[in-house]
This record gives C-alpha cells, sequence and structure tokens, in this order.
C-alpha cells in the first residue's frame, strides 16, 4: 500500500473504473482510504494519492474489472 504524508495508506477503495477505457483507466480515481491509524484520508489527500500512486491505482482498477 502506499505512503501518503510519510504514513501508510490502507483500506483503498476505487472508483471510476469503467472497462471501455482499459487499458487507460483515465476515469478511475480513489474514492475513499484510510491511515492506517484508522484517520480517513480528506478528499484533497485522496486527490493527491490518485496521481501520486498511480500505479496502485491501475492495478485496483484492473482488478475490480476481473
Amino acid at each position: 500500500m502506499p505512503i501518503l504524508n510519510g504514513k501508510k495508506v490502507v483500506d483503498l477503495e476505487v472508483d471510476g473504473v469503467d472497462g471501455g477505457d482499459y487499458p487507460d483507466f483515465s476515469d478511475a480515481y480513489f474514492s475513499s482510504g484510510s491511515y492506517e491509524d484508522g484517520t480517513p484520508l480528506t478528499d484533497e489527500e485522496l486527490d493527491r494519492l490518485t496521481i501520486l500512486a498511480d500505479d496502485v491505482l491501475w492495478e485496483m482498477a484492473y482488478d475490480k474489472m476481473y
């Protein structure tokens, strides 16, 4: 799982997955998640993570399709 603000991020959820957009998944984004201590990520942090952890996002989007 990715690191944001020096803390491990867990319980990530992905939305916006469109099979017609494969292999780019350009509409996919992290819709929820929290830090390991249970603190939920804000919308701003989710947006930042969507950009910074695009490899994790792609993998989760792919897995959501199958």
